[in-house]
């Protein structure tokens, strides 16, 4: 536990100094707002000790609706330093404790669950930032996972697809890309069933817990694997969807645990600098 204390101030600091450029960039509506949570979340994996390792690429283009499965809260972090994107989360998350402040930060799309009826109103909400341009990731399987296996994907959610459509006069599309996050070694150690609970967060794990024995590792590996984006059209069924991205998650994630390949830092090229704060 000796290195938590000082990466934990470390992230605190970082937080304290991008936090007037986020609120600035939410209240011009302007890339800051983007570009800031990227630059933190690629710093805190290298604070943390993340090694990204990217099988394939995200699709450069928009709107992109990311389906990706769901191991922890490190996926949070992973994905937002691949490039810069949004969350789908369960509305309980807004009242967390510091965690809850942070995903409001990054623009977390929050959805009742528990109430059917609100389905409509967040496949709206998503629908809007698709077409604004956000890439906009939504973890299907509505819960954590134990990293190893895939739960199955719900389609709900991904009417938003249709929204998007609907709603936009210059896109008859929407790009949907399935991406599977594999934790391939802990500690420089392979991730087996033995370790599994050492970086995936479901069940009744606590989270503060779990996340300090993660920042006392000072080691983690992870494989993202992008899988085929396809674009699909008002006719698309939101159900072949879900079905046809948890088949090619399943497939990446076996494939990352079974052959993870040679892990390096984090990705391509080194973010550019914060832009000024003007209005766009």
């Amino acid at each position: 536990m000796i290195r938590t204390v000082p990466v934990v101030f470390l992230l605190i600091v970082l937080f304290l100094v991008l936090l007037p450029f986020q609120v600035a960039g939410i209240l011009l509506g302007n890339r800051l707002q983007r570009d800031v949570p990227n630059l933190f979340h690629r710093i805190g994996c290298a604070l943390i000790g993340v090694r990204i390792t990217q099988v394939g690429e995200r699709a450069p283009n928009g709107p992109l609706l990311i389906l990706s499965n769901h191991a922890s809260w490190l996926d949070i972090t992973v994905l937002s330093a691949i490039a810069p994107v949004v969350f789908v989360s369960k509305s309980e998350v807004a009242n967390w404790p510091v965690f809850g402040w942070l995903a409001k930060l990054q623009r977390t799309i929050f959805i009742e669950r528990e109430r059917r009826h609100k389905t409509g109103e967040a496949t709206r909400t998503m629908a809007d930032r698709l077409v604004g341009g956000d890439a906009v990731v939504l973890f299907p399987e509505g819960t954590s996972s134990d990293g190893i296996r895939i739960l199955p994907f719900r389609s709900a959610l991904i009417g938003a697809v249709h929204h998007a459509i609907g709603d936009a006069v210059h896109h008859d599309r929407v790009i949907v890309q399935p991406v599977s996050i594999a934790y391939v070694n802990f500690g420089g150690i392979p991730v087996g069933r033995a370790l599994r609970d050492k970086v995936a967060w479901y069940g009744e794990a606590d989270l503060v817990p779990h996340l300090l024995n993660v920042l006392a590792a000072g080691a983690v590996d992870v494989t993202v694997s992008w899988g085929e984006p396809v674009a699909y059209g008002m006719s698309a069924d939101r159900k072949k969807i879900a079905r046809d991205a948890e088949t090619s998650v399943r497939r990446m994630t076996a494939r990352a645990l079974r052959s993870p390949p040679q892990p390096v830092s984090i990705p391509e090229a080194a973010p550019a600098s914060l832009p000024a704060l003007e209005q766009t």
